[in-house]
């Protein structure tokens, strides 16, 4: 098996960068929703805290690598304009005109890759404020309920939108692959 360099570049995009998002996920929920003062003892939240502070930001530093890398290495492929007239096996090469020139898929495009294009920038967003507030605020986290609450819902808000993106590539990239 060979691969292109597009391919390679998209398979780090994808399947290490986002997909090791969304993998450490279940460890940074199980972190927060195990960070609480009657479960653990003072040693072992400090512990936790330092834990989930570090996978937290490994987990924001990945998502915005994940977008990073799609939105200014593997997107200008995507988008590559056809030459005038370019048909069938022409569009091979030029994605978006490919997803385009067929009514199957064209959805895929006006809606798979609008999330992708947008939605998917709430992931690190939201990450990068979760890591932030564990950081500075792990004791408090701690203790409060409501705000390891919200950061569990802000962090969960921030894996579904990846989800969601990585699902639309992985399905766009099989319709339309960037060879």
């Amino acid at each position: 098996m060979e691969l292109t360099s597009r391919e390679i570049w998209t398979a780090v995009h994808g399947m290490v960068l986002g997909a090791g998002f969304l993998l450490a996920f279940s460890g940074g929920l199980a972190g927060l929703w195990g960070l609480r003062c009657n479960w653990v003892t003072g040693e072992g939240a400090k512990k936790l805290h330092r834990q989930l502070a570090v996978g937290s930001w490994g987990m924001a530093i990945l998502a915005w690598l994940a977008v990073l890398l799609g939105t200014y290495v593997i997107y200008p492929w995507y988008r590559a304009k056809a030459p005038p007239g370019a048909g069938g096996d022409l569009l091979a090469g030029f994605p978006k005109y490919l997803l385009l020139s067929r009514p199957q898929t064209k959805e895929w495009h006006e809606f798979g890759m609008e999330w992708k294009e947008h939605i998917a920038w709430f992931c690190p967003i939201l990450a990068t404020a979760v890591a932030f507030v564990v950081a500075r605020y792990g004791r408090l986290v701690a203790g409060d309920t409501t705000l390891r609450r919200a950061l569990l819902i802000l962090f969960s808000v921030s894996f579904f939108c990846a989800a969601v993106a990585g699902a639309f590539g992985a399905l766009i990239n099989k319709a339309a692959p960037t060879r």
